[in-house]
């Protein structure tokens, strides 16, 4: 959810709501007669185009200005802070569960946090702690649903641009030491050191531990458990999808490591996750594309792969400073890159007669949702029926016997999708603890679909098919079949159409009535032209951390027709917007204050225990008041706000879009409850089945940690050392426990 660059690659001609507005091709009322004609605002509720917003079962209802009567949060807001350290409501305490290089097994040497670790880190704890959940275990040692007191918790781990942290005095690059790389920057490379590289990659990927309360009735992870797992950037993958086109699929994935393309290796870049109904882990992988090179002068791939390539990301810009440059870790440029291919792989060239003798095909086996089962030791499978994108969260709709699963997915980058996935079979509760079989069942055979959202507060689901002549017939890129549909997703929802959106990050259902909720985290590249009624806010942050377009980000939610997760029709309005309390009326249109105002949402989760719904945030526009923070919000229903009008004003341009908003949440129903250590971003949370405890993800705490040369760091933070956790000095991304000192339920 870090480490994002602020360029786009969503070059499609794709119209924004501003584009609908002024065609309106839905109704003859459109933003420029609305305000010819003199239509307050105040009465577009009532004009019939615009009711779809509204939220009760087939027939949507005009919204409302009313607050749903909900019960209110149960503690006092803390303040915004800027201290290194985690801080939490009166009456709430925290211990720290594991930390980046936390040992799973005894076997291996406790971590240093010196960086002279000398194994790979396949057995330690990864780092960038980000997406997790807890999985129960029965007798049997199968999964339940039902609280044991045996569990394994399950982390994502993302980026790697803090690596200089596991190293002495930083990443070593061509004998010069203390480098800071940057995984969307450039550097003169040099030759890296082997085991530098084998951590960097193994610190990604995904970690499972045991963990249970000890006698003190604590939260602690068991080392040595039979459980205890990492999988990661090189560990095998099964290639996965539908049976009717699993052998195309496969002939994208074809690479000098398994010619037939139907294994791969590893996962990176893990950010958001999912949970299946069944019981197994979605890691999904998000900024997969930027650890790939193309080193100067290397051998091109054909027109058609790069084009691929250039809408994902990959190797899109020119490298100079000849073939030892790179664009990210530089896991390409060790002494043996060209005889083993752990690091010749990320090379991707193509010297070889064809793909089998290359790696010019390995981006292809990345920026799917990793299926783990989280019980067992068997091979994780790519999803391939899901889509290839930036994956950001895979939530899946409320399980109904005898329905269709849905799992919603966002696609994390600027200008990017939200999408959905609708299995063919539908769901029977004998398939709770089916495993990887189970996921065969529901994840590979079933419907891709993409959003549109409409002005008038609906929306549409547009399948990717290659049946769809806009997408058979799509010039900037000719897709071969379904399968380079699937692989190609990106390209293909541009042929359909699809709404751009502010970063579409993770997503989330609401337990108590199946409605979903994405965020927007934020969008540099939004501007007063291309604002739109689902991304409305164009805006010069004019404090100390300047940035325009939409940088404070907002969260949506949209409520299927009739509830079904099959429905091919939504209505949706904005639950939140994020602003700084003093940003003004045309800012802050929610109303936020001091206790709970907010930039940049990022991680969101909702309790099955409490109805609450866990808002965090990834902030680079408030953070010279504020260190990144977790709130607590009670959420409403579709439809319980209004029409509201936005007025933007940025590079000299002004405009008005109307959107719908959320009733006001105030105070009562919108707190702070945690706030974060410097440079870190609150991500990944999960609860006990109780609701009384919280396991909440601090991520790459000290990231501004200068690090060039040989010298010692200056530590932006030193947590959690500094509060009693491990060895002290350098900082470390971690899962804490937060629970309540009276043993109550979180958040009430």
């Amino acid at each position: 959810m870090s480490h994002h660059s602020d360029d786009s690659c969503n070059d499609s001609p794709n119209e924004h709501f501003h584009d609908v507005l002024e065609r309106s091709s839905h109704t003859p009322l459109n933003r420029r007669n609305l305000i010819r004609g003199g239509i307050g605002l105040a009465a577009l509720s009532s004009i019939p185009f615009l009711s779809a917003c509204g939220g009760g079962g087939d027939d949507a209802a005009t919204p409302g200005p009313g607050t749903p009567a909900e019960t209110a949060l149960g503690f006092d807001a803390i303040d915004k802070n800027l201290l290194d350290s985690v801080t939490l409501p009166a009456g709430y305490t925290y211990t720290v569960l594991h930390a980046t290089g936390d040992r799973l097994v005894s076997s291996i040497p406790a971590y240093s946090n010196l960086g002279t670790e000398t194994d790979e880190w396949t057995m330690r704890v990864g780092d960038h702690h980000d997406g997790m959940d807890i999985f129960y275990i029965d007798a049997l040692g199968r999964y339940t649903n039902t609280d044991t007191g045996r569990a394994v918790l399950v982390v994502n781990h993302e980026s790697s641009a803090d690596s200089h942290f596991f190293h002495p005095t930083g990443q070593t690059s061509g004998g010069v030491t203390g480098k800071k790389f940057s995984q969307f920057g450039g550097w003169d490379l040099g030759v890296r050191p082997e085991l530098e590289v084998l951590k960097e990659i193994n610190h990604h990927g995904v970690s499972v531990a045991e963990v249970g309360k000890n006698g003190s009735g604590q939260w602690v992870y068991k080392l040595d458990s039979l459980y205890n797992r990492r999988v990661t950037g090189q560990s095998p993958m099964r290639i996965a999808g539908p049976a009717a086109h699993l052998a195309d699929i496969r002939a994208f994935m074809v690479t000098k490591f398994d010619t037939t393309g139907a294994t791969s290796r590893g996962t990176i870049n893990n950010c958001g996750h999912g949970k299946t109904p069944w019981g197994t882990y979605l890691a999904c992988e998000e900024n997969w594309a930027a650890y790939f090179n193309m080193p100067q002068g290397s051998a091109p791939v054909d027109a058609k792969t790069s084009t691929s390539r250039q809408r994902y990301g990959v190797a899109r810009t020119p490298i100079a400073g000849g073939a030892t440059s790179a664009g990210s870790q530089g896991w390409f440029a060790t002494a043996t890159a060209a005889t083993d291919d752990r690091f010749g792989r990320w090379d991707i060239s193509a010297p070889g007669a064809g793909a089998a003798q290359d790696f010019r095909n390995e981006p292809n086996t990345f920026g799917f949702n990793v299926e783990i089962d989280p019980l067992t030791s068997g091979t994780p499978a790519k999803r391939v029926a899901m889509g290839r994108f930036a994956h950001e969260a895979a939530v899946c709709s409320i399980p109904v016997v005898g329905q269709p699963l849905a799992f919603y997915m966002g696609c994390d980058s600027q200008n990017e999708y939200i999408y959905k996935f609708v299995s063919t079979a539908v769901w029977s509760a004998s398939d709770v603890g089916g495993g990887l079989a189970a996921g065969d069942k529901y994840l590979d055979e079933g419907k891709l679909y993409v959003a549109k959202f409409n002005v008038n507060g609906s929306g549409e689901w547009l399948e990717l098919n290659i049946a769809n002549p806009l997408i058979s017939g799509y010039a900037t890129y000719v897709f071969a079949n379904q399968a380079d549909v699937l692989v190609n997703a990106r390209h293909a929802a541009d042929a359909l159409g699809a709404t751009k959106m502010d970063r579409p990050e993770w997503g989330a259902v609401n337990p108590k009535n199946g409605e979903v909720y994405f965020t927007m985290t934020n969008n540099a590249s939004r501007n007063v032209a291309n604002a739109d009624a689902a991304n409305p806010r164009a805006y010069a942050d004019s404090d100390g951390r300047a940035r325009t377009g939409n940088p404070h980000g907002h969260i949506i939610r949209f409520k299927e027709l009739a509830g079904a997760s099959n429905a091919l029709s939504f209505n949706w309005d904005i639950f939140l917007f994020g602003a700084e309390e003093d940003s003004g009326a045309d800012i802050n249109l929610s109303g936020l204050n001091a206790k709970n105002d907010f930039a940049s949402p990022d991680g969101l989760w909702f309790s099955q225990a409490t109805g609450i719904c866990w808002i965090q945030t990834d902030d680079g526009a408030y953070t010279d008041v504020t260190n990144c923070m977790l709130l607590a919000a009670i959420p409403g229903t579709v439809g319980d706000g209004g029409a509201i009008a936005v007025n933007n004003n940025l590079g000299g341009s002004t405009g008005t879009q109307n959107t719908f908003l959320g009733a006001a949440l105030g105070e009562t129903r919108l707190r702070r409850f945690l706030v974060g250590t410097p440079g870190c971003e609150i991500t990944g949370i999960t609860e006990s089945a109780d609701g009384r405890t919280l396991f909440v993800n601090v991520q790459h705490p000290g990231e501004s940690t200068p690090a060039y040369g040989a010298g010692p760091f200056t530590f932006q933070s030193q947590w959690p050392g500094n509060q009693g956790y491990g060895p002290t000095g350098r900082p470390r991304s971690a899962t804490i426990v937060i629970t309540r000192t009276d043993g109550g339920l979180i958040g009430l």
